[in-house]
């Protein structure tokens, strides 16, 4: 029976963003650590983890979003580990992060001038103790702005999580409409809480930019 969209169906809607905050959350958390050893991997000495770090970046970068959580959720089920939505929506999308994020950290690194590199090798620094005193803490600055962007574009991303059955705002929105028969309603409510998370980071974003951009050019 056909239901009228009304303030039930709309506070619904608005508590299932929770679980795409948790979900983002829990993907940023675990692609920062991932993505960190990515670009880590990407600028070391030796060409072994370079060689890695690049087929993994390849890897995901090269195929669909959608086509990595599948493959995860139902991959993982074929080899006998039953796994529900939730856990394969935080394994593809931490991955997924992690993949992106090494990238963009790895151009962060190697923006920082050569002269600081090659300083803390003549001073006898080893890789480790390179990145940790010496490289990133400046290439942390240039890393803000494209970081956060791409939280933004990993907030959008977790709709996709609803194509496997995890229940966030999205796939809501779905089950909404199912029962209310008001697509421009429900998906415009659900488009505006988007919006509403998306918004204030893509403002931060851009004004991080703007704050790197007149550093570097004093």
């Amino acid at each position: 029976m056909i239901r009228p969209f009304g303030w039930n169906e709309f506070w619904i809607i608005v508590m299932a963003a929770q679980w795409t905050i948790a979900l983002s959350a829990i993907a940023f958390a675990g692609g920062g650590v991932g993505g960190l050893l990515v670009a880590l991997a990407r600028v070391a000495d030796h060409k072994v983890p370079r060689l890695l770090a690049t087929g993994f970046i390849r890897l995901f970068q090269g195929t669909p979003l959608l086509m990595q959580l599948f493959l995860v959720f139902f991959g993982m089920n074929i080899f006998g580990f039953a796994v529900n939505p939730w856990i394969a929506a935080m394994i593809a999308l931490t991955l997924h992060a992690s993949a992106f994020l090494g990238e963009i950290w790895r151009g962060c690194i190697e923006a920082v001038p050569p002269g600081q590199r090659e300083a803390a090798t003549a001073l006898g620094l080893r890789y480790i103790n390179r990145m940790r005193y010496i490289i990133l803490p400046q290439a942390s600055r240039v890393a803000v702005a494209p970081t956060v962007g791409f939280l933004v574009q990993l907030i959008k991303g977790t709709s996709l999580a609803a194509i496997i059955g995890f229940v966030e705002l999205t796939r809501q929105g779905q089950i909404i409409n199912n029962a209310t028969f008001s697509p421009f309603l429900v998906f415009s409510t659900v488009a505006a809480i988007y919006f509403i998370l998306c918004w204030p980071l893509s403002l931060l974003a851009g004004r991080m930019e703007r704050k790197f951009s007149r550093a570097t050019t004093r």
